[in-house]
């Protein structure tokens, strides 16, 4: 199988911060079932990935902290890098990579929907502080309110659908302003006393620290209001438009790590034990289980579904770091060519990880449902991330661009 690392271009650090992804990666594999099974808040391993210097990777350069060592300024990485980390985080831990690619798109909301000198004061405090990100900015209904005070504005409500819970040292939010009715971006300082969280219990993502959170008269200053969310055609300039395939990338990247994750996992496994699934007659297979032609085929079949989402997932990084580069220069067609690649990878990644997820563990039969393997948190982990963005959606996307010429609606996933 080939690794994310090897599906993107060196360059200035990328090796270095794959290299420290792995590292985190095989530390956190070790004990990646028990922590799942006791399901803890992940403060351990928040901090971990902070120690190494992966919080700031997507930031412009200057605006990193240099704290992981020789490569420097984390702001010499680009989103190939952050994604390829992701990717390589989500194959040990689906939730510890989802949440740190959640993290990766919110602490950069800012430079989607504010003004740049409000993101570049936002982005360098945050590099300062270390600060993790969590939040949700989704439709979905209800939504919390945003009042107008004389002293800037107050926040009420219930906001679903937020990844950081308790960990967070900043949230971004969707907010709905209630004299205009406007969607806005707003960032929530989590530490005041108003703010409430509420947890979902989940069958999966568990380490996400993921579920509700409930707003109680929180005071916003007028500079934490970064934008408008409106899906109004023409609402938004093209590159804010850009904030929507960022979020489904990391999605993608998610859907791609736990498939591959599962799939190592499963492959040592099938090569020491015999497969409990036999033929019609009834007899195993005459020497190692690795020449099993039942579990060749599955594998096969496996290993073609995971690397052609693969190479869509790559052919759409692509865009969006070219989108990146054309800045405030990118046009309406631009943005939703990259939207449509965007939603194209989702619905590739996460088909094949929900088939990779099921049929890699018919291969190994009963045997699977033994907790002692935790085999079962990479299903659960991707059937739950699958849920809150249903595939049709994409599809539909994707149909009405190429019959009709549609641009997709901007939709942030969840």
């Amino acid at each position: 199988m080939t690794t994310v690392d090897e599906a993107i271009d060196a360059g200035t650090g990328h090796d270095h911060w794959l290299r420290i992804a792995r590292e985190i990666a095989d530390d956190l594999a070790t004990d990646a079932v028990d922590r799942e099974q006791a399901g803890k808040a992940p403060f351990d391993e928040v901090a971990r990935l902070r120690e190494a210097g992966l919080l700031t990777l997507p930031a412009p350069a200057g605006h990193g902290t240099g704290d992981a060592g020789s490569a420097g300024d984390a702001g010499d990485a680009d989103w190939r890098t952050a994604y390829a980390v992701v990717r390589t985080i989500s194959a040990a831990d689906g939730a510890i990579g989802y949440l740190l690619g959640c993290h990766y798109f919110l602490s950069s909301s800012a430079r989607f929907f504010a003004g740049p000198a409000l993101a570049t004061r936002v982005e360098h405090e945050s590099a300062a502080r270390q600060w993790w990100w969590g939040g949700g900015l989704v439709s979905c209904e209800p939504t919390p309110r945003l009042t107008p005070t004389a002293r800037g504005y107050v926040l009420d409500g219930r906001q679903s659908c937020v990844t950081g819970l308790g960990i967070a040292d900043r949230l971004v939010v969707r907010a709905t302003r209630s004299d205009s009715g406007d969607p806005l971006a707003v960032l929530v300082d989590p530490a005041h006393p108003g703010v409430v969280y509420v947890d979902d219990d989940t069958f999966g993502q568990r380490l996400a620290a993921g579920g509700s959170v409930e707003f109680d008269s929180v005071p916003v200053a007028a500079d934490d209001v970064f934008g408008s969310l409106s899906s109004d055609e023409g609402a938004l300039p093209p590159f804010a438009g850009l904030a929507a395939p960022t979020a489904r990338l990391v999605s993608v990247q998610f859907c791609l790590g736990v498939a591959e994750g599962l799939l190592a996992e499963v492959r040592e496994y099938s090569r020491v034990v015999n497969s409990s699934w036999q033929p019609s007659a009834q007899q195993p297979w005459p020497g190692s289980p690795s020449r099993d032609p039942y579990v060749l085929s599955v594998y096969g079949e496996l290993t073609v579904a995971a690397r052609s989402a693969s190479a869509l997932a790559d052919q759409a990084v692509e865009a969006l770091v070219r989108g990146f580069a054309h800045g405030e220069d990118l046009d309406d067609d631009e943005c939703a060519e990259i939207a449509v690649l965007a939603s194209v990878a989702e619905s590739a990644a996460s088909r094949a990880a929900l088939e990779i997820t099921t049929r890699a563990l018919d291969v190994i039969g009963a045997r699977a449902a033994f907790l002692r393997h935790g085999f079962d948190r990479f299903w659960r982990n991707a059937r739950t991330h699958t849920l809150r963005e249903p595939v049709a959606d994409r599809l539909r996307e994707v149909g009405d661009y190429f019959l009709n010429g549609a641009h997709p609606p901007f939709t942030i996933p969840s």
